[in-house]
Order: C-alpha cells, then structure tokens, then sequence
C-alpha cells in the first residue's frame, strides 16, 4: 500500500514538475523582430496590434545600440504618437543607471519594448549581466511584447551575430566566402534560443553570413530578415510581416571542414522563403 501511494506521490509530483517546465519554456509575451529600413506606419500598427495595449499600459524605448540615442527615440515616437495614445518613454541606460530599480521595473512592468539599431555589441556591453537583461526576460515571460530593429533584431537571440570576422579585421556589410571559424559572435539577450537571427538580409546580401553561422552552429536556425520586413514570433509559431522576404536555413548535414583556408563544404542543407502572411515553425 506505501509502495502504491509512493509511486502515486511521486507521479504527481513529476506532473507538477513537468508543468512549471513547459510553462517556463513557454512565455506569454511575443516577439516582433524587424529586419531593419524603413518601418511602414503599418508595420508598426501591426506590433501595436501584437502587443495588445491596454488604456494604463506605457511603451518604453531602449535606444543604447544606437550613436544617436536620442534621436533614435524622437524619429520611433515620432511616427507611433500618429498610431497610439499610449505614454512612449525612452530608458537609455549606461552601466550605472543598468542598477536602478526603479528604472528596470519600469522596463519590466512595460507592455511594448522596442530596442532601436545601431550597433548590437554596443547595446549587450550596457545590458549583459545587468537587472535590465532579467526585466526584458521577466516581461517576455509575463506577456510584453518585445520588439526590436536592425541590431535590436540581432539581440533577440542567444548566439548573437555581432558582424564581424574573426579572419577580416576591416569590418564589412557581407562576408566574401564562407569559412569555418571566422563568424564572430557573442551572447544576446536570450529571447530565442534554437535561432539566429541576421537582419537587412537581402539588401545587404548576407547569405554568406547566416550560412557562415550554421556551419559553427549546425543545431540552430537561421533566419535572414529584410529591411521594411518582420517576423512576429508566439512561442515555437512564426509569422512573417511586411514588404519583403525572410530567409530560413536549417540542417545543414554533411559539413566538412577543409584543411586549407578554412573553406568548408555542406552537402544537403534546407532553405525556405516567405512572404508576408505565412507561417513556420521553429524548434
């Protein structure tokens, strides 16, 4: 009789367990990830409408990928006060300021956060390690929508693409060729784990770079995001918003590494294209 109420025990318990897992793996918020370009006043009404302000939510901007934060937040708030009536704030944290309570509880407690361009390795030397990186994660989890452009698309991801190549030291927009162990890539906040993301895609023509990204990261999913163009993400769902393109490349197999100038060869890989409207899944 032990035995049976032990096993019944412990069978629940694994239950419990196994559901404060999937809903740990499972945010509530949603992820709108633009390419980067012109932002059309109806792709920005579509991250509005992803977000699903409420009369007493606020939207906080998070423009320290940018030279020029401010004027990062003065062209956003610019074309969304024509959209929302929402109260739009700018949080332009520095390592100091990264420490502030008040100030991180604010970006918690925001129903919309939008990471501007710039450079993404500017913006993760602010947040990484700091209260700011958790109260993004912590309002992801708690359904904020997260929303970001160019380099705030870059630091959507877990293995982040910071653009440089570790056997080029001149930066460039593409890489030339495709080589093992000349990506260069650091830690992102973290929102997508089995993806990485790269964004003016098509009009910088960055094919190399993703692919480059799969060869070191075989396991991942790749996604090239174009300019004036989204991908709207719930959970493992995905929805493309926008005027272009988004490019997915997957399980590579048979990679092989030459021995001479790192060139490497992948003998089956899967590519996708899709347009505004459709939909993928991601792992």
């Amino acid at each position: 009789m032990k035995n049976k109420l032990l096993i019944k025990s412990f069978t629940i318990l694994s239950l419990l367990l196994t559901s404060c897992f999937v809903q740990a793996q499972n945010p509530k918020g949603k992820l709108f990830i633009i390419g980067g370009g012109d932002r059309s006043d109806d792709l920005m009404k579509q991250v509005l409408d992803a977000a699903e302000l409420g009369k007493k939510d606020y939207i906080v901007v998070l423009p320290m990928s940018s030279e020029e934060p401010d004027s990062s937040f003065i062209f956003f708030k610019t074309q969304m006060v024509k959209l929302t009536s929402n109260p739009i704030v700018m949080l332009n944290f520095n390592k100091e300021t990264a420490q502030n309570k008040t100030l991180t509880d604010s970006v918690q407690k925001a129903k919309l956060i939008f990471i501007s361009g710039g450079d993404q390795t500017r913006f993760m030397k602010v947040v990484h390690n700091t209260p700011i990186k958790t109260a993004i994660l912590k309002a992801y989890e708690n359904g904020s929508t997260i929303s970001g452009t160019s380099a705030g698309a870059a630091v959507m991801s877990e293995k982040m693409i910071t653009g440089n190549q570790k056997l080029q030291k001149e930066y460039t927009g593409t890489f030339s060729v495709i080589k093992y162990d000349n990506l260069e890539t650091d830690e992102g906040l973290g929102l997508l784990k089995t993806v990485v993301i790269d964004q003016h895609f098509l009009k910088r023509n960055r094919y190399n770079r993703l692919l480059s990204a799969l060869i070191e990261f075989p396991d991942l999913t790749g996604i090239g995001i174009d300019e004036a163009t989204a991908i709207i993400v719930r959970n493992n769902k995905v929805e493309v918003a926008g005027e272009s393109e988004v490019i997915v490349f997957k399980n590579p197999k048979g990679i092989v590494k030459a021995k001479k100038d790192n060139l490497i060869s992948i003998e089956k890989l899967e590519m996708s294209i899709y347009t505004a409207g459709q939909k993928f899944n991601i792992k």
